[in-house]
């Protein structure tokens, strides 16, 4: 018979062992496709339609689930994984990818890079979905230097976007002279 202790770290072991094999189903879970929004997509965290947005969109693919969950910047879809209240079974994240849009305010349909492979221009003279800080992602890291280049930023990776920039309200950013991007039909590079 186990002492009171002994007992104890057993079990603690075993729920650590079961957690961390938790962890790994998500990890190895089969990344889906990445889908085009339509008419119906709803932004999470606005509720408005994800075309009421101009710039690039996001989607999250979420374990067990055969949907996205839409976001209308992708600075608001890195948001989602950076709050602690939201869910973290998360299998893949989809932004749009600048460096092939030719169209800033509607990107083309096909334009995706998985995120956490993305090169991000942050702090651009461009504005996300409700005129808030954009993370502008781009496949190719030569692409982001010449966006930064011609629009002001900083280029990072995923894993080194600062969590006060992501998290910032569009609300603060209201009072900037920031401007929404170029007239639609205008190319992003």
């Amino acid at each position: 018979m186990m002492r009171g202790t002994t007992a104890a770290a057993f079990a603690a072991a075993l729920l650590a062992l079961a957690l961390a094999g938790c962890k790994e189903d998500v990890a190895s879970a089969p990344k889906p496709p990445p889908q085009e929004p339509t008419a119906t997509s709803v932004a999470y965290f606005c509720s408005m339609g994800v075309f009421e947005h101009g710039g690039p969109k996001g989607q999250i693919f979420q374990s067990g689930r055969s949907e996205p969950i839409w976001f209308g910047s992708v600075r608001d879809a890195i948001a989602f994984t950076m709050l602690p209240e939201e869910p973290k079974d998360v299998v893949a994240i989809y932004v749009n990818d600048m460096a092939r849009a030719k169209n800033w305010d509607k990107p083309e349909a096909g334009d995706w890079v998985e995120a956490r492979e993305a090169w991000y221009v942050i702090a651009s003279d461009y504005s996300g979905g409700m005129g808030g800080n954009e993370a502008v992602p781009f496949s190719e890291e030569n692409a982001a230097g010449d966006f930064a280049k011609a629009h002001g930023g900083t280029v990072t990776r995923f894993d080194k976007l600062p969590e006060k920039y992501i998290l910032e309200t569009a609300a603060s950013d209201a009072g900037t002279d920031t401007p929404v991007g170029e007239a639609a039909g205008s190319a992003v590079r």
